[in-house]
């Protein structure tokens, strides 16, 4: 009873929070906790600060300060957060085990092993040659020789399983060949290291030595277990559960854990570590239906952020790197130790790799990654380095571009779709016999986009002649050639986007992109459109990080030969005074707002709004496409009706050209009608709407001919005269027809010309005589007559809008007054 009211008053009655108690430990716990959290978020990858945030706490720097170590790590909480870091250690490996593709470790099995045996022979070796001056110089008489070199050689022969999974992790290795193969002979390697140390501990212990092959042995025997009876028993009891149909039910996630424990619980009381138990766990957990991936959502949030970083700054805690005083013979051992080391194993790795068929480049980053050291072995100060050299020289050995992904099935690629060929060099571009744009690609991101898209897509595809509608649109209308409209065959490829971030699960996602992009719901909502329609649909999904993604949007436009890229936006009109509001469009990152990233600089999105990024997104889409690009803004409640109006505001400039381009190609759809209006201010001349050259019309024609194109006059209702053709050969044939096709369509355009002070105005007025309305407006002021920035920023301050100089440069200034309107926009490029 005294004990529980000691501490009832807490920090009111003057007591100390920092103190510990083995009654109430997680005061203290709690401090603890939050400055190593903080001190994990100095640099990158992680694992790094995370070890130098545990060195810096400990003796080395900030454990100088007097009573910093008595108050915020006393030696009776260590056995705390030891207990706790080491829970986490346990469920990191058990993640790693969910992350790899157990066909993947077979099918690299003997690769694997021949690159882990080789590189601890070799380390092993000059362990124990670097062993002789370090027992003469620092090791007393007592202990003996042949134990302190088995120690050594041990140590330079072990590679850190739990560092290279973490750095495997941060670089989003883990689903490359090279990710793959140095995992496994991490795994090799950690299983024979453990084994070795065990057979050291014997010996120093007396005892038997063949303790160290029972453990084998034993370990060997545990996996095959795993392996077959237990694996497929899991599978089952999934399937039962319908885990693998609608994720895991609490059941399946209680029988795993349980398992997952007891595996790391028979591991450690054999002698090998609990997180080889662990990791072997997570492999046997079953793929299918995306479970290990739902499994891996669920766990890796409260791993990465509170269990890891306890581990890593325990092992930096226990490190004085003062101990290092003696000038150069001390650092002349410490060079001489982190080289002997980092040349055993990068030398043997390298070499092994390259003999087993791998690239010099690949070669060189798995003797890298090998080459990781952890904080456990007795060189601190050389694992540290080591470990720190592995980001940089992987980086630069082995870029994202040059990565090979590994997938179950034996492909080899970052993204993937339908099996089609590279278009870009067998279709034609447009031309005046061929004038349609005929191949399209359309990003897909988000679920709330997926209406504008289908929306667009409707658009840009004209329904099949033999639809019930186009007969009946066709049978009301007049019957002249001229209306039969033959388009060509029309081809969409969908590409959806996915956003690569640090988690485990979008790594895991990246390399289950052959299942994805069957099961995906956007891809299966596009696919059924383009079954209903009759439009040839070819579905694609890529998992980029987020900077990559307009360069991958680019590469497939130009890899399926597209001739317009069909971007989505949702409209920012309802919140567009505020652009710190969610305006997020296709493809905007998971920002994660992190204060120590904005003070290091560790973020190139710190401090900007989602609207922002997405606007400097499409601007790079704008930029790296040589494709054209539609950004279709799509206002909340926009329906497709039966019949829609275009209103084009022609204002000039090669963008505003190419809209009109695109106007007369939506026309050719019975269902789309246009008004085309010529805007010009009072002051300015009167002049023509320009359109290309697509047929060979009378000279005695109201349409004269001239170097740059045609030039129509401009009537409120514009009739064309008939086409004549020179000899009735094929090509003329096939020019016929390309007439009769564009007549169709511009006999549903409406041509006019509007002069006024406000041209902005008077277009935003002039398009809302038509409900609903379809706004297409070229993006750029490139070449444009006229300069409407003036007029922009009165429509802006009418509206309440300021500050809107990103969005205003990424669709241009007639496309910003429209929206801000409320207006639906397709704003090319």
């Amino acid at each position: 009873m005294p004990n529980s009211t000691t501490f009832q008053g807490g920090l009111l009655s003057g007591v100390d929070p920092s103190s510990f108690t083995t009654s109430d430990p997680l005061r203290l716990w709690i401090i603890q906790m939050g400055i190593i959290i903080m001190m994990s978020q100095l640099l990158q990858p992680k694992v790094i600060a995370e070890v130098l945030g545990g060195i810096l706490l400990g003796p080395t720097a900030m454990g100088r300060i007097p009573g910093f170590t008595q108050h915020i790590f006393p030696s009776q909480s260590i056995p705390y957060l030891s207990l706790v870091a080491n829970i986490g250690l346990a469920s990191f490996s058990f993640i790693v085990g969910l992350e790899i593709d157990l066909s993947t470790i077979k099918r690299n099995v003997r690769k694997s092993l021949f690159i882990a045996l080789s590189a601890m022979a070799l380390s092993f070796a000059l362990g124990v040659a670097i062993s002789i001056p370090l027992y003469h110089n620092f090791i007393p008489s007592s202990v003996k020789y042949t134990y302190f070199m088995l120690f050594i050689g041990v140590s330079f022969s072990i590679t850190a399983f739990p560092v290279l999974c973490r750095i495997l992790t941060a670089l989003k290795l883990l689903d490359t060949t090279v990710g793959v193969v140095v995992l496994s002979a991490g795994v090799c390697n950690d299983v024979v290291g453990w084994c070795l140390l065990a057979l050291t501990v014997a010996l120093v212990n007396a005892t038997s030595g063949l303790t160290a092959l029972w453990i084998l042995l034993t370990c060997a025997a545990f996996t095959a277990f795993l392996m077959w009876p237990v694996r497929i028993a899991l599978l089952r009891f999934a399937r039962f559960t319908g885990s693998t149909e609608n994720g895991p039910t609490m059941f399946f996630m209680t029988v795993t854990i349980l398992i997952f424990w007891a595996c790391s619980f028979f591991t450690d009381i054999v002698g090998v570590n609990a997180i080889f138990g662990a990791f072997l766990a997570g492999l046997i957990v079953p793929r299918e239906g995306g479970l290990a991936i739902a499994l891996t959502e669920k766990l890796e949030d409260m791993v990465s952020v509170i269990f890891l970083p306890l581990y890593f700054t325990i092992s930096g805690l226990n490190t004085n790197l003062g101990l290092l005083n003696n000038g150069l013979y001390h650092l002349g051992f410490t060079f001489a130790i982190i080289c002997m080391d980092f040349a055993g194993k990068f030398t043997a790795c390298t070499i092994t790799s390259r003999i087993t068929g791998m690239s010099w480049r690949e070669s060189g980053t798995v003797g890298s990654l090998m080459t990781c050291k952890g904080v456990f072995s007795m060189f601190v100060f050389e694992a540290l380095v080591l470990t720190f050299m592995t980001t940089p020289l992987v980086s630069v050995l082995y870029p994202p571009e040059r990565r090979v992904r590994a997938i179950a099935g034996g492909v080899s690629r970052a993204s993937t779709g339908d099996p089609d060929e590279d278009k870009s060099d067998s279709v034609s571009p447009m031309t005046d016999d061929q004038p349609w744009r005929s191949r399209f690609t359309v990003v897909l991101d988000r679920s709330d986009h997926m209406s504008g898209m289908l929306v667009a897509t409707q658009l840009v595809c004209p329904p099949s002649l033999k639809s019930p509608l186009v007969a009946t649109l066709q049978s009301n209308t007049s019957t002249r050639t001229s209306d039969k409209v033959k388009m060509p065959e029309i081809s969409v490829g969908a590409l959806r986007l996915i956003e690569l971030s640090d988690r485990t699960s979008d790594v895991m996602k990246s390399s289950a992109v052959d299942t994805l992009i069957r099961t995906d719901p956007l891809l299966n909502v596009f696919r059924t459109f383009g079954e209903l329609n009759d439009i040839p649909v070819s579905l694609s999904l890529s998992i980029v990080p987020y900077d990559d993604m307009p360069g991958t949007v680019a590469d497939h436009a130009r890899r399926h030969g597209s001739q317009l890229l069909l971007l989505p936006w949702l409209s920012p009109s309802s919140n567009f005074s505020n652009t710190s509001e969610d305006l997020s469009g296709p493809h905007s990152p998971k920002i994660e707002h992190n204060p120590f990233e904005a003070f290091f600089g560790g973020s190139k999105h710190t401090g900007k709004s989602a609207a922002v990024i997405h606007s400097h997104f499409v601007r790079r889409v704008f930029a790296e496409s040589k494709t054209d690009v539609a950004l279709f803004i799509d206002p909340a409640g926009t329906g497709t009706g039966s019949a829609r109006h275009i209103f084009c505001p022609f204002f000039g400039g090669p963008d505003d050209r190419l809209a009109l381009e695109f106007v007369v190609q939506l026309c050719a759809n019975p269902r789309i009608s246009a008004t085309i209006v010529r805007m010009s201010k009072s002051s300015a001349e009167s002049g023509a709407v320009e359109r290309p050259s697509l047929a060979h019309l009378e000279e005695k024609a109201s349409i004269e001919m001239l170097d740059s194109g045609y030039q129509m006059p401009i009537l409120p209702n514009t009739t064309y005269p008939d086409t004549f053709y020179g000899q009735a050969d094929t090509e003329m044939h096939f020019q016929s027809e390309t007439a009769n096709n564009v007549l169709a369509a511009l006999s549903r355009i409406k041509f006019s010309d509007h002069s006024s002070p406000l041209p902005l105005h008077s277009a935003i007025q002039l398009a809302s005589e038509h409900k609903p309305v379809l706004v297409v407006v070229g993006r750029s002021r490139r070449l444009a007559g006229e300069d409407h920035t003036s007029e922009l920023q009165k429509i802006l301050e009418e509206r309440g809008c300021v500050g809107q100089d990103v969005i205003r440069k990424t669709i241009g200034d007639p496309a910003t007054a429209f929206v801000v309107s409320g207006a639906l926009n397709v704003d090319t490029d």
